[in-house]
Formats: structure tokens, sequence, C-alpha cells
């Protein structure tokens, strides 16, 4: 199997394998209890909290820990609204992640105006439609810092620098970062960051929710006093703490991991180039870690089941969207019809994958393109 799917999801490293099962062995209480084993769980809860600030550059508590980015994004959006005025605006684009879309469109519904940009053709936005965007009743804008499909980067400092001088606040939602960007929050500006433990090799269903210190954010869970009263429920202790020490290993490695990775996406795009019917998606300035093609008058679902067949482990647009050939919401925001997106492939690479990978994929999907052309 050639696992090429790094940007749904990210093996568990082995560090993060390491310090789950360690916590998982040594944890036998609830953080929140007072006894000598709750207390031990409050510690490892705690180291992880730290380990992850400092991968960011933020104090441990403005650290929410969460179930993922998805759950982040959520509360972030429908809580700010929760109280808001009438006529109250929010400004994001057609192509964020659905965690992002889903509720803003919840907003819409309830009578927020949502203001949607339109990117460039390789995803990017310019900060200046933002400037261009901005109302008095802004209260929040809200873009992705690294797109899950294309790979573009947002320019978020600039975007927080124009948020707050509108009045507004910002959200990012960074899951795509972690391992390929450098980490500095306090840079981004952001005053909320969402985050995805299994974007950088730590365990599924842990996230962190970044709220900036004097801002107060609604709860959407209630029930116990948990993360500051922030997020009702018995915190995975095990999880956070392997998430927190993975996410400083990856923050670590991260100028190396960026070189590996921008040679293993050359050399596919390289590669791929030299046959007629495949397009490149990504720009080289965007994130190495993704790389997207287009098959040309190619049917979109045999090829994917050719390369699953195959054994080459890859995604058709968004983690999301998997099991289903509907098109992409984000290649259809850029233009591309519905037999473009439908044959549209997302390779994703990590620490672990080689250039022999690399090889062995490109030319197993160019034999699967030219065995599903149609006329």
């Amino acid at each position: 199997m050639i696992y090429l799917d790094y940007a749904a999801t990210h093996p568990m490293t082995p560090l993060a394998l390491e310090a789950y099962t360690r916590a998982a062995q040594q944890v036998v209480g609830n953080p929140a209890s007072v006894h000598l084993a709750g207390q031990r769980a409050r510690e490892l809860l705690e180291e992880g909290r730290a380990a992850a600030a400092a991968a960011l550059g933020v104090h441990p508590l403005t650290l929410i820990a969460n179930g993922g980015g998805s759950e982040g994004s959520n509360q972030v959006l429908l809580s700010t609204f929760l109280h808001a005025p009438p006529g109250s605006h929010l400004i994001t684009s057609n192509i964020e992640h659905s965690a992002t879309l889903a509720p803003a469109r919840q907003l819409e519904a309830r009578g927020v105006a949502v203001t949607y940009l339109q990117p460039d053709q390789h995803g990017g936005i310019d900060p200046q439609q933002l400037q261009q965007a901005m109302r008095p009743e802004t209260k929040l804008v809200s873009f992705h810092l690294v797109n899950n499909e294309l790979g573009s980067i947002q320019d978020i400092a600039a975007m927080s620098r124009i948020a707050h001088t509108g009045g507004a606040l910002l959200h990012t939602d960074a899951v795509q970062a972690p391992g390929v960007l450098p980490l500095d929050v306090q840079n981004w500006g952001a005053d909320y960051v969402t985050l995805s433990a299994h974007k950088w090799g730590g365990p599924l269903g842990v996230g962190l929710l970044y709220i900036r210190r004097g801002l107060e954010l609604p709860p959407m869970i209630l029930g116990g006093g948990q993360e500051k009263g922030l997020r009702a429920g018995t915190q995975n202790t095990p999880g956070l703490y392997a998430a927190g020490l993975s996410l400083q290993a990856a923050a670590q490695a991260q100028p190396a991991t960026w070189q590996h990775l921008r040679a293993l996406n050359d050399q596919l795009t390289a590669r791929l180039a030299t046959e007629q019917g495949i397009r490149a998606n990504h720009t080289p300035q965007g994130s190495p870690k993704v790389a997207s093609f287009t098959a040309e008058r190619t049917d979109g679902e045999a090829l994917l089941m050719n390369l699953d067949f195959a054994g080459v482990c890859v995604s058709a647009g968004s983690a999301c969207s998997a099991g289903t050939m509907q098109p992409s919401h984000v290649l259809s925001a850029l233009g591309f019809s519905d037999s473009e997106a439908r044959a549209t492939v997302r390779f994703s690479f990590g620490p672990a994958t080689t250039p022999q990978d690399i090889e062995q994929a490109a030319e197993l999907f160019i034999d699967a393109v030219r065995r599903c052309a149609v006329s």
C-alpha cells in the first residue's frame, strides 16, 4: 500500500503512539478528581497542553481541548453570533472546509449577513478583497490558513490587521498548518485558531481551540466546568497528552519536513507534467504537502477505483467527501465542471513518504488514467 492521503489523516507517529499508550496505561483517574489518581491524570493533561502551547507560542490557558477542528470551528462561528444583533455580518470564502461553511449557512438562515469571497484559480484570496467586504456590522472574519484540497496559503496576518482595524475578530482554521508551516499564532494575529491532532500525527478525535486572552466565547457543550467552562465533558487525557507532545515534535521538525515535502511534490509534479491530459491545479507557492491533478476526459469514479485496487491511497477532493462522487465544492467554486472535479485527485504527503513511493504512485496513476480514458 502507498499511503498518500496525509491531508485527510496523518498516521500516528511513533512518538504520539508511545505517549498515548503510556498515558492510557498510567491514567486511571478523572482529571477533575481530587484524589491521587485524578491529580496524576491532571498532570498529564496539563503537560500535553503546555507542550502544545510551546509549539504555538501561546499561553497554555488560551488552549481549550475538544474533539477536533470541526468542533472548534463550529463553536467559534455559532457562539460568536449567538446573541448578535440583527444585521451582524460574517466574512468567509466559498472554498472553506465544510466545518466553516455549514455553520455559516446556518447563521444565514438565522438572519446573519454572510459574504463569501471568491479566490483566484489557485485558491488564493487577496487581502484587498477582505478590505472591500468589511462593514461596520462585521463581527467575525473566518478563513483557513492552508486549503485542504489545493494547499493554497492565505495571508492570515494581513487579514487579521484588516479585520481588527474594522472592529472585527478573526478566526482561522489552521488544521493543515502544523508540520508544514512555522507555527506562530501571535504573528498571525488571530483571535481564534482551530487545530486537529490527526493532521500532524497525533490521535484521531482530539483537537485544540485557541482563544485569545481577554475574549469570551459561549460554550456549545454544557455540563461540567471542564476547560474553564468552555467545553463540558471529561477530557481525553491520553489523547491530549499525545497531541501536545506530537505537535511540539512536528513544530521542531517543520523546516526539514518542508524541504522533504517540497522535493516530493516537485518530483510528482514534474513526472506528471510529461503526460498529456493531466493538469496540475496546485501552485508552487502553496503547501508542499498537497498536490492536485485533473485527468481530463477520464471517468473519475473508475479512476479512483483503479487506484484503490492498485493500493494507492489518495482522495478525490476533501476527506469529508470520501465515499461519494459529488463534485468538490472547492473545485466547483474555482470553475471546474462536474466531470473535471470528479476526475481530480489529491495526493498528500508526509515525513514517511519516500521518493520511491512517489515514483511508483505516479506510474500507477498514469496507467489508471490511460485505462479510464473516455472518448
